[in-house]
């Protein structure tokens, strides 16, 4: 099996290279836990959409939550990309890097008043509206501020996408989106509110994707939506499909991005809706299998089969404080050595250091490994560093991007000192 990242991530000999740079020598130069993104494997995953969309008039929006590192947003702004964000500080952090607020795109289940203010303030492109309260909200901030608020509501058209339960965002049971049967209602609503303008419809309907059915049920659902938004009177500009693909793992098989999209343009035409605006919001398939978290081994602790404990641990200096996705999904991700050993493979439970029976990065792997062995988790370009935290009062990691194969440093690791920067002592 090909490992998850190829042909960026590879083996030459022994050592594990991504875009030829010795993982190996990047964690010792660089420290662990470090993360390790390439640019050259998110530019490529770009291309396969944009090719795609090439004689379309569209929109490919980064979805900020997969990766929000201000080094990983340049690079795709610079690729022509527009931005899908969950929150005011996305905005802030996109703004940061030069993005044209009209590009942006404002998504979000709980979105703030202050956080519609700001997004007024600056024009971005369209609200993504998940709820009536939320659309009088809207329609209230948008003219108290004398501002009109570009929207697109997000139908949750009840398609199970057939994954991971806590990424499933397009069922009747899930708290996104406006009902469909609710949704013609809604849009009547919509119309009428002052301050608004009805420009779109969206549907995002989960994450880690394998399969394109799920799709194209969602996009005929939508599609007979829309002929009957537009029959009130109410024209749609663009759809918003969303983003959700999928990428490899382990042994999953995802459709290439723009085997994907040619398969929804095609039925996007055959029902007539080919002049409409087309936008998307991929944010894991574009960079998921870039990235690698590196962690140097500890301690390996081995069982005791005679006393009744036969597992071998294998305690390393990352935790879910660094990498959530195992303990928060029991998600399965790729780990390798960075550099082979001739010595005979144990099975192990790779485990970190917080006080967490739920702190491992992956259980019963087959390592050859030895204290102070570098480790590399695959896979780990998309929801990792974004989701990490300071449990146990640890640093954050730093992050390093390969750069025409030349490591930069795009996060310095934080110091303890940052981590008590806006706490203060009692005075009394």
């Amino acid at each position: 099996m090909s490992l998850p990242g190829a042909p960026f991530l590879a083996r030459q000999g022994r050592e594990l290279r991504l875009d030829g740079c010795s993982l190996d020598a990047l964690a010792r130069e660089f420290g662990t836990p470090l993360y390790v993104y390439s640019q050259r494997a998110m530019l490529d995953a770009v291309a396969a959409y944009q090719g795609a969309l090439a004689q379309r008039r569209h929109l490919l929006c980064y979805a900020v939550k997969a990766n929000p590192s201000l080094g990983v947003l340049q690079t795709f702004a610079r690729s022509g990309c527009g931005f899908d964000i969950v929150s005011a500080g996305e905005l802030e952090r996109v703004l940061a890097v030069g993005v044209d607020p009209a590009r942006v795109v404002f998504s979000g289940v709980g979105k703030t008043r202050a956080e519609m203010q700001r997004a007024l303030q600056v024009g971005v492109r369209c609200f993504n509206v998940e709820s009536r309260p939320e659309l009088e909200l809207l329609s209230r901030v948008a003219t108290d501020s004398g501002r009109l608020a570009r929207v697109s509501l997000r139908v949750n058209p009840d398609v199970d996408a057939g994954t991971h339960p806590y990424i499933s965002t397009g069922l009747k049971d899930n708290k996104f989106g406006i009902a469909h049967h609710q949704a013609l209602d809604s849009y009547r609503r919509a119309a009428a509110l002052p301050g608004l303008d009805v420009v779109g419809i969206d549907c995002h309907i989960g994450s880690q994707i394998t399969q394109i059915e799920p799709y194209l049920d969602a996009l005929d659902r939508l599609l007979e939506l829309v002929e009957a938004i537009e029959r009130e009177g109410i024209p749609i500009a663009h759809l918003d499909l969303g983003g959700g693909l999928g990428i490899q793992y382990a042994d999953e098989v995802p459709p290439p991005a723009d085997a994907l999209v040619t398969q929804l343009l095609r039925r996007i035409d055959a029902r007539g809706h080919g002049h409409r605006e087309l936008l998307l919001e991929p944010g894991r398939s574009l960079v998921g299998n870039a990235g690698v978290l590196l962690t140097e081994v500890l301690y390996l602790k081995r069982g005791d089969a005679v006393h009744g404990s036969a597992k071998n641990f294998c305690i390393v200096d990352a935790a879910m404080n660094d990498l959530m996705r195992p303990a928060l999904y029991q998600a399965w991700m790729g780990i390798e050595a960075c550099v082979l050993r001739d010595s005979k493979s144990l099975v192990w439970d790779v485990v970190g250091p917080v006080c967490e029976s739920g702190d491992w990065l992956g259980r019963e792997r087959e390592l050859a490994l030895q204290q102070g062995d570098m480790l590399a988790v695959l896979s780990a370009g998309a929801y990792a560093m974004s989701m990490a935290s300071n449990y146990n009062s640890r640093t954050r990691a730093a992050e390093v991007m390969l750069v025409n194969g030349r490591p930069v440093l795009i996060r310095e690791r934080e110091q303890f000192k940052d981590l008590m920067m806006r706490e203060q002592l009692l005075s009394c």
